[in-house]
């Protein structure tokens, strides 16, 4: 089995591999930490080679210069790769929507640059979903999407917070974010939800009925998260001294503000998040005398230096605290410690609450999952947990507490008592927690299931070239071939109607060309019609592109068709929907039947009325799964979103290992632009069409004076082959 190369992308926050700043802002939270443990476990998978995460190079002294080293070696199979993009200053996730084609082009640069093509891609939040989606159709690799929050869901809540619909699309950018997620449901190979509740937040989008649900709980590092107990061994019998240590540190960051530490602990852990409802906690706790009497209350409430220097939100949350704390007079009763060790003491905090017979609370009025309840689960610190979200899902799996309305003050009073009065009850949720935390949320059987689905994923479009029906000899050449010299046919190889100028002596190279020298052609022709120019000219081929990148061939023969370049383009391609759709374009013209073939529409235009504005229109959402090419101001071709001849290439040199900077594409027209992709070496034919005229000045990129198979000659010449 092929072991995987996986690129993980999370573009916003800060990841670092010497502690994460977990609750330092809202960019910081449940994700950040989500992603780095997922690259962590997944590089001790065995059939994992290697995991990069891709996130961004920030240098700004508000935050630490370690986000500002470009490659973070965190193991020998995983690193954290920075790149720059939308400047270096520290920026939150909004800010960076107009910046994401950036990171695309710097991503693509560094990939190549330190030879770390993917076999794999997963995107993290929809600014990762737009970058990985634009990565796959560039490197021809398939990828996954995790959305962790959703735009749809967000804007219906902004709308209870009195912002015009102006204002919140200028400070939230739902149009991107919610188009990059459309593209995401109609692209990735599947959809990762942590809950089956989750697919329904997916259902309001016009894109769900084409994407793939996976549903896989994060998991928990059960080491990290051990039972509380652990820490209740002798001196003599304690293997972790540092584990001790911080236990006591916990104890006395907490215990400064409480007159009476020896209580039980009502523990709430979260970000200062209006949503996550601390101030109805407090409420319920300042109005019961009885609950005040059997228990403290402590509340982490992300890191904090100075209040007044945070955002308003956190403001305004923290500032509500303070009030609350001052209005019920929870002064010695309730303890909101500044910050905490989010790497290292978060699992010790929950250890603590649980080893003083403590409950955690968790009030949110919507969770997505749900991790805290499995981290309180596992240390066996029993809970009182929201019902609305991902934990309606846990608390059945763990048995470990009560799920509450987080509205129903009374409830969420009742349940805390039940908890911290009944002794047996305290126990079999300890105990169940513990034991059910470690059956179904480890990371190890997460990270079995996710290998298992990147597996059977790649196994569809798999490269299996001894499966290959090709002759023996062609076979070798091709395996043993270096670099490849593919051209376009009518107006590059040939142009009659100039008597097909330097063809002749095209020839003669190609027929004593090196060994390790392949030569295909690249066509909008159909297989026949490309077969009619072999023939005739007396062309050594090996390899067949044909209708714009939609069937490849070795040699001219039929019966040596990539079936597995065909599987893999049928991904999501409806042609006689698109057909229907295109029906009332009067400007639009289908050509001939031999123009057509399973995974190509062909079709001619007017050009005077030619708008492809309107053909997006018209195809909706279908619009993010098709390419569509225009060519000789005339042709134009709809095309599954994999398909192209650039793609094809691509896919040709990952299939037989030929370096894309050893590649020499040829063209004249529109249909060939997408062959021209760094670091492929491009010649253009002096007699091109005006589709290419704005390619004048890219890189690596020749444009000759001389017309058709001359022109080719003289690129090849100038590129370094003896002509």
């Amino acid at each position: 089995m092929k072991r995987i190369r996986i690129h993980l992308i999370n573009l916003h926050g800060l990841v670092k591999g010497s502690g994460l700043e977990i609750g330092r802002d809202s960019d910081n939270g449940g994700q950040t930490k989500y992603v780095y443990e997922l690259a962590e476990y997944l590089s001790q998978h065995e059939d994992i080679e290697h995991v990069h995460l891709f996130t961004r190079k920030i240098d700004d002294p508000a935050v630490s210069p370690e986000y500002n080293v470009s490659i973070e070696e965190i193991n020998p199979k995983f690193d954290i790769r920075r790149i720059e993009f939308g400047g270096l200053e520290y920026k939150m996730k909004e800010q960076l929507w107009d910046h994401l084609d950036e990171f695309v082009a710097n991503a693509l640069t560094h990939i190549k640059e330190y030879q770390i093509s993917p076999d794999w891609l997963h995107s993290h939040y929809a600014d990762a979903g737009y970058a990985a989606k634009e990565l796959s159709v560039k490197l021809n690799i398939p990828f996954a999407h995790t959305g962790h929050s959703l735009g749809m869901a967000k804007k219906e809540k902004i709308k209870d917070m009195g912002l015009s619909e102006e204002e919140a699309e200028a400070k939230f950018r739902f149009k991107k974010r919610i188009a990059a997620e459309e593209s995401c449901l109609a692209l990735s190979e599947f959809i990762v939800t942590s809950t089956y509740l989750e697919i329904g937040d997916w259902e309001q989008y016009d894109n769900y009925f084409k994407a793939k649900f996976h549903v896989q709980p994060p998991g928990i590092d059960i080491d990290k998260f051990a039972p509380y107990y652990l820490n209740k061994l002798t001196s003599s019998e304690q293997q972790d001294h540092d584990a001790a240590q911080r236990l006591y540190w916990v104890g006395e960051n907490i215990e400064k503000f409480l007159s009476n530490p020896n209580k039980p602990v009502i523990l709430a852990i979260s970000r200062p998040d209006r949503r996550k409802n601390l101030h109805s906690l407090i409420e319920a706790y300042g109005t019961d005398k009885e609950l005040q009497a059997l228990a403290n209350l402590v509340i982490f409430a992300g890191i904090r230096k100075d209040i007044n220097t945070m955002g308003e939100g956190e403001k305004e949350v923290l500032t509500d605290i303070l009030l609350l704390m001052d209005k019920y007079d929870l002064y010695g009763k309730l303890a909101i410690p500044k910050k905490h060790d989010i790497e290292n003491e978060i699992g010790v905090i929950y250890q603590y609450s649980a080893g003083k017979k403590g409950a955690f609370v968790n009030l949110s009025l919507h969770e997505n999952f749900g991790l805290t309840t499995i981290e309180a689960a596992s240390t066996g610190l029993p809970v009182v947990i929201t019902k609305n979200g991902g934990p309606s899902e846990i608390v059945p799996k763990c048995h470990n507490g009560y799920l509450v309305d987080p509205t129903d003050s009374d409830e969420v009073k009742r349940s805390i008592r039940k908890i911290l009065i009944d002794d047996e009850k305290w126990k079999k949720f300890s105990n169940n927690g513990i034991i059910n935390a470690k059956k179904y949320y480890s990371w190890n059987s997460h990270i079995q299931v996710y290998a298992s689905w990147v597996q059977a994923s790649l196994e569809t479009t798999e490269k299996k070239l001894s499966s290959l029906n090709i002759p023996k000899n062609k076979f070798e050449k091709l395996k043993n071939s270096k670099q490849l010299i593919i051209t376009d046919i009518d107006g590059t190889l040939i142009e009659p109607k100039f008597d097909n100028p330097g063809l002749e002596k095209l020839k003669t190279f190609l027929k004593n060309r090196p060994k390790d020298i392949a030569f295909g052609l690249a066509s909008g022709r159909n297989f026949d019609l490309i077969k009619e120019v072999i023939d005739e000219y007396e062309l050594d081929v090996d390899v067949l592109v044909s209708s714009v990148g939609t069937e490849i061939y070795y040699e001219p023969n039929k019966d040596f068709l990539d079936t597995d370049w065909q599987e893999h383009l049928m991904f999501k391609w409806e042609k006689e929907k698109i057909i229907n759709t295109l029906k009332p374009l009067k400007w639009l013209r289908m050509q001939e039947e031999n123009a057509q073939n399973p995974l190509k529409l062909s079709y001619y235009y007017d050009p005077e009325f030619y708008d492809e504005e309107e053909i997006k229109a018209l195809l909706e959402n279908d619009w993010y799964h098709v390419n569509v090419i225009t060519s000789h101001n005339e042709f134009v071709d709809i095309l599954p979103k994999r398909a192209s001849k650039g793609n094809a290439i691509l896919y040709l040199c990952h299939k037989w290992g030929i370096s894309l900077n050893k590649v020499y594409a040829c063209g004249d027209s529109g249909n060939d632009m997408d062959m021209f992709r760094d670091p492929i070496n491009g010649i253009i034919v002096g007699n091109m069409s005006k589709e290419l005229h704005h390619l004048k000045s890219r890189k690596k990129l020749y444009i000759a004076d001389e017309y058709a198979s001359a022109g080719i000659c003289e690129g090849l010449k100038f590129y370094g082959f003896d002509l």
